[in-house]
């Protein structure tokens, strides 16, 4: 890992403190850079216009008892890496070749997303219980990096 991952990784979990997710530990945020250049960013919530689940109060995916990585059609809100690849197609932006840094695994919805706009490059940094998502972009070859954070180096005294 470089600087540059560790720049792109930290603006991905700020980007994540946006989220509109009611559900704990699923605030997502999600980065796309092109040639060390921020192209577009997302966070999972809410389609622009609609109430946020805070709004609505609550998670219906806790309401129906729904698991992790399952039926994620059953969720008001919108992925981070979804919201990043549409804000690219509205703004005109290419992400062809480009680099996606995200707080968390992609779904396999977003991995086909991610195959589809040309992305080659996915650096995550919290699993998620959807294996089938990492088949799809391995064979895609999409090359994958799972980020964890360097440790400091120990007092040498």
């Amino acid at each position: 890992m470089d600087k540059w991952d560790r720049r792109f990784v930290e603006m991905a979990r700020l980007i994540a403190t946006w989220s509109s997710c009611a559900r704990p530990g699923r605030a997502i945020g999600c980065v796309i850079v092109r040639n060390k250049r921020i192209m577009t960013t997302g966070y999972n919530g809410a389609p622009s216009g609609l109430k946020t689940c805070w709004e609505r109060g609550g998670c219906l995916r806790e309401k129906l008892n729904i698991s992790s990585g399952t039926r994620a059609e059953m969720c008001y809100a919108t992925h981070a890496e979804q919201n990043a690849i549409i804000q690219a197609a509205r703004l005109g932006v290419s992400i062809d070749g480009a680099t996606l840094y995200c707080t968390h695994q992609p779904c396999s919805v977003c991995a086909k997303m991610i195959i589809n706009a040309g992305i080659r490059r996915v650096v995550y940094e919290q699993g998620y219980p959807d294996p089938f998502s990492l088949e799809l972009l391995k064979e895609a070859e999409v090359e994958l990096v799972h980020w964890e954070e360097p440790e400091k180096p120990q007092n040498a005294e």
